[in-house]
């Protein structure tokens, strides 16, 4: 491919991209239709999909990276010593995360649980979380019994499970924080029955 065509290829596909979240800003991310998208970029269905394989391929990179930049300020932050710490820090991700339950559906598809056979963003969004707060338990007032990374995949699960219920009819009414809260004061500071 020359130059000249890559380069046209990405102004294309970045064109695509930001006439996707101005519709999302308009109608939310279930309302985006490919129609929308393609008119706002001012380009051809066919187009979009050279570029994106379906109205979900192209959430990947819009949701994936969404969450990278939530990561991007995790990492940034001073490493908590709380529980409460923990969860405020983890918190306006879960919110995004669950900002819509397409959204929340859309994050569990391409995570890599089922079994995409293509690792896209979202789902390398999953292992930098892991990475990203591993060294919160190195140190620190936490559970000291197991690896610091079995606890990070262990906060990721209880966050995971946390966000789930928020869409459950039978187990909404607790709200995330609480839900959170009391999953990793289990979790990271077990206390022993005597």
């Amino acid at each position: 491919m020359t130059k000249a065509k890559q380069q046209r290829t990405l102004e294309t596909r970045a064109r695509l991209v930001a006439a996707a979240q101005a519709v999302i800003e308009d109608v939310g991310y279930e309302g985006l239709r490919v129609d929308q998208v393609v008119k706002g970029a001012g380009v051809a269905k066919g187009t979009f999909f050279a570029h994106f394989r379906d109205k979900d391929a192209l959430m990947d990179q819009l949701i994936g990276a969404r969450i990278d930049a939530h990561l991007d300020q995790l990492e940034a932050l001073p490493e908590p010593q709380t529980v409460v710490e923990i969860v405020e820090a983890l918190l306006p991700m879960m919110r995004y995360m669950t900002c819509e339950r397409y959204v929340f559906d859309v994050i569990l598809r391409y995570s890599g649980a089922a079994a995409v056979a293509e690792i896209g963003p979202i789902a390398n969004t999953f292992g930098r979380h892991a990475q990203v707060i591993e060294p919160w338990f190195v140190h620190g007032n936490f559970r000291t019994d197991i690896k610091p990374d079995l606890i990070s995949e262990g906060v990721m699960a209880f966050a995971i499970q946390a966000m789930s219920l928020m869409f459950c009819a039978l187990h909404n009414e607790t709200d995330l924080r609480a839900r959170l809260t009391l999953y990793l004061d289990a979790w990271l500071q077990p206390r022993t029955v005597s």
